[in-house]
């Protein structure tokens, strides 16, 4: 017999690799944060003996959600500022507030709350874009999570930094900082075409292929947006930053809301991702993404909610449906982005958007064992016929009861292990009245 540290059970397991899996009555084993095997649960109780047995019967084990596309420490802004444009939303509400209340304590606090509400949402990993990404790196860690954090770049000041170069001086240094973490990993984040200039890309591209990272942007996202471009630099952003050589397989562009067919064939070329948030581009009604398009040119889509400032949740499982009725919807034709491709979207092709798929976005032998349990023996999602377009189309984030990151287990029967959710909430609302009583 073989031993190992820890042995779960479950009635499915949804592997996302190969694609279009169910194994029923499957076992995975762990060992030092690892999946060792996978395999039938009648020979794993010969083959193996465990320091810890999990029984989830009734559950589907999938592979950790990965959110590509948040600003974790905005879930403080929940609520401040709803139903107005992203630039009114930006310019008067988000920009203000924020120059006034962002902080490392702002930026720990609320860490900590979108953590802890992703985590208990089967989010395992998440790809950030915010000031201090060195506190975020720290609360992640803290809470036992994957991240990847956003060396962030503008061309103004901020209390973060004064300017482009410092921006990239700084951000250099958070990635010497957790080059060798098991957890953090980083990415150049310069914010978006309408505020960072020519050179500060040019720069921005540099690092980043020599570091071997990710350039992750807004890219877009608006009708303005575009026509800013046009205006200030006489072509479409998208044109403008591949001139620059900002464009690759490391870019991940958020949101391509509003793309010609010539956009899409020309970042289809240059082999980057896409983050699809699509209940924040039509919160903000910022367009509709053409993602089947997106899709039928070969790009990589992954998916992200967006700050839960302008969503107004990190519910990974509630985008996966959004994206795949949103695609369906947008094409006219039901068949796109079936429920394989959506649990896809969020999960293996986020990993490889963030350049990890080695490490996570699937449950396959040698990878971390990042472990989502979905209760699906419940009224809600009964009867059963299909356990992927159930947890695509019908179950909702309150049924995931369990979520190990490299074999950690960090929600236990809906429980967080590590954080203390009594003073997340409280700390929650402290900042709650302060940024009220601005509003």
């Amino acid at each position: 017999m073989n031993h190992v540290e820890l042995l779960i059970h479950a009635s499915w397991i949804i592997p996302v690799e190969p694609a279009d899996t169910v194994l029923t009555d499957y076992a995975i084993a762990v060992q030092s944060g690892k999946i060792v095997d996978i395999l039938p649960s009648i020979e794993a109780v010969n083959l193996y003996t465990a320091d810890l047995v999990v029984d989830k019967k009734g559950h589907a084990l999938i592979p950790g959600l990965i959110n590509s596309h948040t600003h974790a420490a905005m879930s403080l802004m929940r609520g401040l500022a709803d139903d107005l444009p992203l630039m009114k939303w930006l310019n008067e509400h988000i920009w203000p507030a924020e120059a006034e209340f962002v902080s490392p304590e702002f930026v720990h606090d609320g860490s900590d709350l979108a953590i802890a509400e992703m985590l208990r949402g089967g989010v395992t990993c998440f790809n950030d874009m915010y000031f201090y990404p060195d506190e975020t790196a720290r609360r992640a860690e803290a809470a036992g999570m994957r991240a990847v954090v956003g060396l962030i770049v503008l061309d103004f000041p901020t209390i973060w930094a004064k300017d482009s170069a410092e921006y990239i001086h700084k951000g250099l240094e958070v990635h010497d900082q957790f080059r060798h973490d098991g957890l953090i990993t980083t990415a150049f984040a310069p914010h978006g075409p309408y505020t960072v200039s020519n050179e500060a890309f040019e720069k921005v591209a540099m690092y980043a292929e020599e570091l071997d990272i990710p350039i992750h942007l807004h890219l877009h996202e608006t009708e303005d947006e575009i026509q800013h471009g046009l205006e200030q630099y006489g072509n479409r952003p998208i044109e403008r930053l591949s001139e620059l050589g900002v464009l690759s397989e490391h870019t991940v562009a958020v949101h391509m809301a509003n793309l010609t067919e010539s956009d899409i064939e020309l970042y289809a070329g240059s082999g980057g991702s896409v983050a699809h948030c699509p209940e924040s581009n039509m919160k903000l009604a910022s367009g509709f993404s053409p993602v089947e398009k997106m899709n039928q040119a070969g790009i990589n889509i992954a998916l992200g909610t967006d700050g839960a400032a302008s969503n107004n949740d990190l519910d990974m499982l509630g985008e996966m449906r959004s994206a795949a009725l949103l695609a369906k919807a947008v094409a006219g034709d039901a068949s796109v982005i079936n429920a394989t491709k959506a649990l896809e979207m969020a999960t293996i092709n986020g990993a490889r958007a963030l350049g990890i798929s080695d490490t996570c976005g699937s449950l396959v032998k040698g990878k971390a064992a990042d472990i989502v349990a979905i209760n699906l023996d419940t009224l809600e999602s009964q009867p059963l016929y299909n356990p992927i377009s159930q947890i695509v189309y019908a179950v909702g984030r309150h049924l995931v009861s369990d979520v190990w990151v490299a074999g950690e287990h960090l929600l236990k029967d809906r429980v967080l292990t590590r954080m203390d959710e009594e003073q997340i909430l409280g700390n929650a609302k402290a900042w709650q009245q302060k940024l009220k009583k601005r509003s």
